[in-house]
């Protein structure tokens, strides 16, 4: 029997069972695999440690300064941008969501993945088009002016476009498909008995909502808007270009104006604790509750009928967001990118754009590989110093990029100087700068920033596949690589890719890391539209904020139809009632 155990765990990498009262051998964890996915995690954990080591350590006395000055400004300017943003996300996903998957109204099967289409928008794109259309010298308030009369901006009141209400309602705008998401996930997972039970007790459409869809889909509608949150955090190009200041243009602002990392550093010390305190306050609110499925009776959902005004309203109401959130700024890049064809495409944009595309998949395929070696490791191994270290790794995703900058720099700068100081000393060469002054800093911050997703979408398919094919894979004499190569890969494919297209797309957006950590003269399509539409130069960089929307439409297509498709029972033929 023992020589049967020793052999499984050997093949396997599964530790036998320990007799009981047997002394734990706290070693006895290590193998190839949970040894690898310790190191890699520590090293996606050291920018973030970086930032805390660095804004407790006494330097330059520009904290008392900080607080004294911008910090209460910074704070309140953050709170404002964040409620302003989680309320609007939050009634626009979650109403959207409800309208979708259980009435039916005039093209409710178009909008089910056309709400979709402007995640695919960065905040700051559609920011720049806005300011365009919207400002004084812009052709709304030219209209107002002719129609009207007026001559002067005191002749009459129209709202700043360039303020903290404008940006709450950009970001709005582009984020609320990460609630509608997960919101309407939840609802096409939702048992058909308890909302029939409430039919029966004489609830209509409004108060079955109200009291039992809503709050059996709030674990859902919660991690949306933390998401969204997230994102509000981590924003840079909509808040520097309306001058709005926040935790992120601080940072920015303290680091490369008044050139003090410290200071920066402290101040993204600030930031972590808000994004650990929505982290911690998402976990307490459901930390006693519970949401199962009690039958197994999943059938397509009841669909309510709309008629009148309640159908033309769902109609508009839907419309709405994906009008304002996509089509109309799409149309606006469109139509500056064919008055300034010239302009906008030249050598540059496509040297961008192979810049862009090169890098966002090279960190996709890396993350990917990465991430899976992580989810296999710890299925092998349920340790939980593997697990806990995990865990602290995937928490790049939720810090912002201007602080992931931050750490990036300072490690990867501590690791040059050893690099240059170790070959001063023994063969009298100077190394420079190898990897903080080059492209392998933008890649190292791109997948600390983004390996979460990759590893949550792996980790999640491995986890529904039932480890009774481990244990016959090990009793046909198959080790944990050949059982991952040819059980768990070909399992996993979709998953698999659906992480490379998340970090592929995310990479190709992201903006603030990249303007902080790329090398000189290194542009890729989202600094390159940053870099002119901040000099009021929209016409230019039209066909390459086209670009970056035009890579991200697929993706969010292909997610809502996986989505439509994911619930028992779906047909094209829906009941209603």
């Amino acid at each position: 029997m023992n020589e049967f155990m020793t052999t499984e765990a050997a093949t396997t990498g599964i530790p036998p069972p320990r007799a009981a009262g047997a002394k734990r051998n706290v070693w006895s964890w290590l193998n190839v695999w949970s040894l690898g996915t310790v190191l890699i995690a520590a090293a996606m954990t050291v920018p973030i440690l970086a930032v805390l080591i660095i804004g407790l350590t006494p330097g330059d006395d520009i904290w008392s300064h900080l607080a004294s000055t911008v910090l209460p400004g910074y704070i309140s300017t953050t709170l404002g941008l964040m409620i302003g943003v989680g309320v609007g996300t939050l009634v626009i996903g979650v109403g959207t969501a409800w309208l979708v998957s259980t009435c039916r109204f005039s093209g409710r099967r178009l909008f089910e993945w056309a709400l979709l289409l402007p995640m695919a928008m960065p905040a700051y794109v559609i920011a720049y088009v806005y300011t365009d259309i919207l400002e004084y010298a812009g052709p709304v308030q030219e209209v107002l002016r002719d129609i009207f009369g007026w001559t002067l901006k005191r002749d009459y009141w129209f709202p700043e476009i360039r303020s903290l209400g404008g940006a709450a309602s950009m970001m709005t705008l582009v984020l609320y498909p990460y609630v509608y998401l997960l919101s309407r996930a939840a609802f096409m997972e939702q048992s058909v008995c308890v909302l029939e039970a409430s039919r029966i007790l004489g609830r209509g459409p409004w108060r079955s909502f109200c009291t039992v869809a809503l709050p059996l889909a709030r674990p859902a509608i919660v991690i949306g808007v933390s998401l969204v949150l997230m994102e509000t955090l981590n924003d840079f190009g909509t808040v520097d270009f309306f001058a709005v200041g926040t935790f992120t243009l601080g940072i920015y602002d303290v680091w490369l104006n008044m050139n003090n990392v410290a200071g920066a550093a402290q101040l993204a010390g600030v930031m972590l604790f808000f994004v650990v305190f929505l982290m911690l306050a998402e976990r307490f609110a459901r930390r006693k509750q519970r949401f199962h499925t009690t039958t197994a009776k999943l059938k397509a959902l009841p669909g309510y009928q709309l008629k009148g005004a309640p159908k033309r309203f769902a109609t508009v109401a839907c419309a709405l967001p994906v009008l304002f959130g996509f089509l109309l700024p799409a149309m606006v890049l469109g139509g500056y990118a064919v008055t300034n064809f010239d302009a906008a495409a030249n050598a540059e944009v496509l040297r961008h754009a192979g810049n862009s595309v090169l890098l966002s998949s090279v960190v996709a395929l890396l993350a990917l590989g990465i991430g899976v070696f992580m989810a296999y490791g710890v299925r092998l191994r349920k340790e939980k110093i593997v697990t806990f270290v995990v865990r602290f790794a995937s928490l790049g995703y939720a810090v912002p990029g201007s602080v992931l900058a931050i750490g990036v720099l300072v490690s990867l700068g501590g690791l040059d100087n050893g690099i240059d100081g170790f070959m001063r000393r023994n063969f009298g060469l100077s190394t420079g700068l190898v990897f903080s002054g080059t492209i392998a800093a933008v890649t190292f911050g791109y997948l600390v920033r983004f390996l979460a997703l990759s590893f949550g979408s792996v980790e999640a398919s491995l986890s529904k596949i039932t480890p009774n094919m481990d244990g016959a894979a090990a009793s046909l004499g198959h080790g944990p690589f050949s059982t991952l190569k040819r059980i768990h890969l070909p399992l996993i494919r979709g998953s698999a890719l659906t992480a490379v297209i998340m970090v592929f797309v995310e990479c190709m957006k992201e903006l603030p890391m990249t303007v902080i950590l790329r090398p000189f003269n290194f542009h890729t399509l989202a600094t390159y539209v940053h870099q002119f539409a901040s000099d009021e130069q929209l016409g230019e960089a039209s066909l390459a904020a086209l670009a970056i929307v035009g890579f991200g439409i697929l993706p969010v297509i292909v997610l809502s139809f996986a989505i439509t498709k994911s619930r028992p029972g779906h047909s094209t033929e829906e009941p209603t009632s």
